[in-house]
């Protein structure tokens, strides 16, 4: 059953990673047959993965059609983000004075060669992703509240799936200077984690939840992005 288990967990690493890569965006088709032969995996994980993937609203499964990923339209993903504050937000400021300071030094570390790297002209995305992905997951692990981090953990490949979308828009286009945004944003979660001060934690998390939204709403290919005026304060 743990081998089985590992084979989805493959599948559905395989499909998040070809979001991330720009190579599957909203309306395109899963084939389970296709993604059998592309991970070397049995049609039974695949199938359950995408299924997983359909629990959290990534994939939709559609009559006649099968597997398809979903296309978020604005408001849908104005919803996430209102959630993901309500949620990440309570989740920092309870790990606020449980996450080690060693590892918190670890990451800031982290967030300064990023920073040297930009300011020199390049775009490290994998390596701020990885540090995004460090953060949250730091925060999520040391809440102390095992419900509100097994529920992140569920959202977590979908926060994380509109973020790389957002991220590659970002990098590409007129929205370059994200990167930079980003990274200011997550020092400024750090130092008041470092700092031990709750409120101001919460804060700079809700900061950096309002700026991301506003990417993740330029990254959505949706065929209601032409409806007047959709909500997307949180």
């Amino acid at each position: 059953m743990a081998v089985h288990g590992d084979k989805r967990e493959q599948v559905v690493a395989w499909v998040l990673d070809c979001i991330a890569s720009g190579g599957l965006g909203g309306g395109d088709r899963l084939v389970a047959q296709e993604i059998a032969s592309a991970t070397g995996v049995s049609l039974t994980p695949v199938r359950e993965a995408l299924a997983e993937l359909a629990g959290i609203g990534l994939v939709d499964l559609l009559p006649n059609r099968g597997a398809v990923i979903h296309r978020f339209s604005k408001r849908e993903i104005s919803g996430v983000c209102r959630v993901r504050k309500s949620l990440e937000c309570e989740a920092t400021r309870w790990a606020t004075s449980r996450i080690p300071i060693e590892s918190l030094q670890s990451l800031e570390r982290d967030l300064a060669k990023i920073d040297a790297k930009v300011k020199k002209g390049s775009k490290p995305i994998k390596q701020a992703r990885a540090a995004d992905t460090k953060l949250h997951e730091l925060i999520r692990n040391h809440c102390g509240n095992p419900f509100l981090e097994r529920e992140l953990q569920r959202l977590s490949r979908l926060f994380r799936s509109l973020r790389d979308a957002s991220w590659m828009k970002a990098s590409e286009g007129p929205d370059g200077n994200r990167l930079r945004e980003e990274l200011e944003e997550h020092r400024a979660i750090v130092r008041a984690l470092l700092q031990r001060d709750a409120t101001q934690a919460r804060a700079a998390m809700s900061q950096h939840i309002r700026a991301s939204v506003q990417y993740w709403l330029r990254a959505a290919r949706s065929e209601h992005a032409h409806s007047s005026s959709i909500d997307s304060s949180v």
